[in-house]
């Protein structure tokens, strides 16, 4: 596995971890179709009893990227990408046709520790919540959730 791709899956798990702390059940972690892949999908209920079916996107960097943590990388192709993708998820499982949808975006920031002993894949062994600008070290990376947005997009 390339070391962009160990970086965007330590980045998936740290968000699946926090989404969990925050109520939510996560449905699948890199969910591949034809149009892609959803990072996570996850679902919550809201206190309201309404069901909301979240699509996210997470995007992982470091510290000196060009691309404003990620952000920039969310264009309209992506975008549209991750909606094909999400309306195929959906045509499979009438389940959640009732639910609230929404796009949301994950940001992480990330720095490497070469010196860093590997603590472990399991976030939640070691922190059992964590909070948004808190760093959390893992496998000799740094990383920081920076930015968590709902309805980032819509169709």
């Amino acid at each position: 596995m390339s070391k962009s791709r160990v970086i965007g899956s330590l980045g998936e798990k740290l968000v699946g971890h926090w989404l969990e702390t925050q109520g939510w059940q996560i449905l699948h972690h890199q969910w591949y179709c034809r149009y892609g892949e959803i990072d996570l999908i996850a679902v919550e209920t809201g206190e309201s009893g309404i069901l909301t079916l979240s699509f996210i996107e997470v995007k992982t960097r470091s510290q000196r990227n060009w691309d404003q943590g990620g952000l920039l990388a969310i264009t309209l192709k992506k975008q549209a990408k991750i909606i094909q993708s999400a309306e195929l998820f959906l045509s499979d499982r009438p389940q959640f046709l009732e639910y609230a949808c929404r796009f949301d975006v994950a940001l992480v920031s990330c720095v490497r520790y070469p010196t860093q002993t590997s603590i472990s894949e399991e976030v939640s062994s070691f922190f059992p919540r964590i909070n948004i600008g808190q760093s959390v070290l893992i496998n000799g990376y740094q990383l920081i959730l920076q930015d968590y947005i709902e309805s980032a997009f819509s169709e």
